[in-house]
């Protein structure tokens, strides 16, 4: 089921910050009692290929998010003691030195398993033994979430493992978001920050695309 337009589950997760301390993360309370929006991003696992270049993505655009009074949060089901073990792992040995914002280690996979993002391809059940066995790896799609202020999902997306993310493009709908909030017009298609929106009306529409 979709996010968008819900509030984003009200869930209490372990997570690993750059000094090694294991804390209890969470996202909706994150953005409601920090006035903040969230940007959560969840990778497949710790000390795989995609995965680093996407941390160190996120933690180089920091400051745009900052500046957007955005919190980003990483999130994968490795526990907190792998995720630290990849934060002291150098960049130029494929780890994430250098990431300082929290990564969730939803190691019992509560979260995921509610936002339905694992990679389960098939479950089957044994009647006899009571047995559940399931197919695929049961870690995370590359699943982003945007969430307001007020802990309302305004964009969710999920790529498969090998699909890198474009961090530009979440900074892009953050400015977006922030326009319709901020002067109550809609974004259309390929808006950026000091581009013209328009009216949500038929005036609005038909005075954009005769000009565009």
């Amino acid at each position: 089921m979709a996010l968008v337009g819900r509030k984003f589950p009200n869930l209490s997760v372990n997570a690993m910050n750059e000094m090694g301390d294991t804390f209890q993360l969470n996202v909706l309370e994150e953005a409601q009692k920090n006035n903040k929006k969230v940007l959560l991003f969840w990778y497949p696992k710790d000390f795989t290929f995609v995965c680093p270049t996407e941390l160190h993505a996120f933690q180089k655009a920091l400051e745009e998010f900052e500046k957007r009074n955005v919190m980003v949060i990483g999130a994968s089901c490795d526990t907190p003691e792998v995720h630290f073990a990849w934060l002291n792992t150098p960049k130029d040995n494929g780890g994430i030195e250098g990431v300082t914002y929290p990564i969730l280690a939803d190691s019992n996979r509560n979260l995921a398993s509610r936002l339905g993002i694992l990679d389960i391809t098939n479950e089957s059940y044994d009647e006899e033994t009571g047995d559940l066995t399931v197919e695929g790896d049961n870690v995370t799609y590359r699943a982003t979430y945007l969430i307001d202020e007020e802990g309302t999902v305004f964009h969710e997306g999920v790529n498969h493992m090998p699909l890198g993310r474009n961090v530009n493009e979440f900074l892009r709908l953050i400015d977006a978001y922030t326009h319709v909030q901020e002067k109550g017009e809609v974004c259309p298609a390929n808006w950026e920050e000091g581009k013209e929106a328009m009216n949500a009306d038929r005036e609005g529409v038909a005075s954009y695309l005769s000009l565009n």
